[in-house]
């Protein structure tokens, strides 16, 4: 494994060697990526995998709390038991209402650099600066859209289109009808995301919890029922699983970005691996390379991408 810290602007192997490398304005002269990992970036299929894992988020750098980190009222909750089917049947209200909290602080947010140098893999001119004839799926378990705006943002409004390249696997923060013979998903961008909830985002932060009647909360558009949050819960299967599955299978190199998993699965076929995270992870010490730093430094670095 090539262990690489930004911060020390050098990379090291695991048997010590040290390679020169560069971080602009840290008073370095050259800039080289190792050639292990450029010699990566030619293979035919690239995966880059994402998450809001705690303290490794690409949301993080966008400013959006991690998962454990949301405020007010939730610190007075376990906030991963209020995103269970169980909670949901338990308290609708205070679901939504954490939900819709998190949900308007995405709304603020801009995607990071990070974001931005995964969303340039996407498009085809610039992704032959550094992995030409690739194909690249991005996997990602964050819910806020930022890698769909960070797509778009890069585009002419024109040029801009569905990101079929891009799996959701966690669904993203708008609604999913309840009703068994319906089920539509549907991205919401507006805000608030229904009246009854208009201002829940201000009381809570302010650990103060209102009584939303279920008469009040989102609704289907489609048909009219009751719809919760269009995110995956714990417990739940996450979407389109045995797409990514075979993706990672068959995967020549894999980013992974702020998370450890994925990396079994694509070792053991014998793609390369490069990590990227602010701690040391489970499963860090099989992947090929791994960069210790925010991500939203250390990723477009090593990529090199620009406009």
């Amino acid at each position: 494994m090539m262990y690489a810290s930004w911060a020390g602007a050098r990379f090291t192997t695991a048997s010590g060697v040290i390679l020169q490398a560069v971080v602009p304005d840290m008073n370095v002269s050259s800039s080289v990526i190792p050639s292990a990992v450029e010699e990566s970036f030619c293979a035919a299929s690239i995966i880059t995998k994402s998450s809001s894992s705690v303290n490794a988020s690409t949301d993080d750098g966008s400013g959006i709390p991690t998962f454990r980190d949301a405020g007010g009222l939730w610190r007075k909750h376990d906030v991963r038991a209020l995103a269970t089917p169980q909670a949901w049947g338990e308290n609708q209200s205070r679901v939504w209402q954490f939900y819709h909290y998190r949900r308007e602080i995405a709304l603020k947010a801009c995607p990071n650099a990070a974001q931005t140098a995964i969303a340039q893999l996407a498009i085809p001119a610039l992704r032959e600066k550094v992995a030409p004839n690739a194909e690249v799926t991005h996997i990602t378990q964050n819910i806020d859209g930022l890698s769909t705006r960070a797509y778009n943002d890069l585009l002419p409004e024109t040029e801009q289109r569905s990101t079929p390249f891009l799996f959701e696997m966690h669904g993203r923060l708008g609604v999913e009808c309840t009703a068994h013979d319906c089920k539509h998903r549907e991205s919401i961008t507006t805000s608030p995301i229904c009246p009854g909830l208009a201002g829940t985002e201000t009381l809570v932060e302010a650990g103060t919890e209102r009584v939303v009647r279920r008469a009040d909360l989102p609704r289907c558009s489609q048909c009219g029922e009751l719809a919760r949050p269009g995110v995956v819960w714990f417990g739940e299967k996450p979407h389109r699983i045995q797409e990514i599955m075979a993706l990672a299978e068959r995967a020549d190199f894999c980013i992974v970005v702020g998370t450890s998993s994925i990396i079994r699965i694509v070792k053991k076929n014998g793609g390369k691996v490069a990590v990227f995270n602010v701690d040391r992870t489970n499963h860090d010490d099989e992947a090929d390379f791994l960069f210790l730093d925010p991500c939203e430094i250390s990723l477009p670095q090593v990529l090199n991408i620009s406009m």
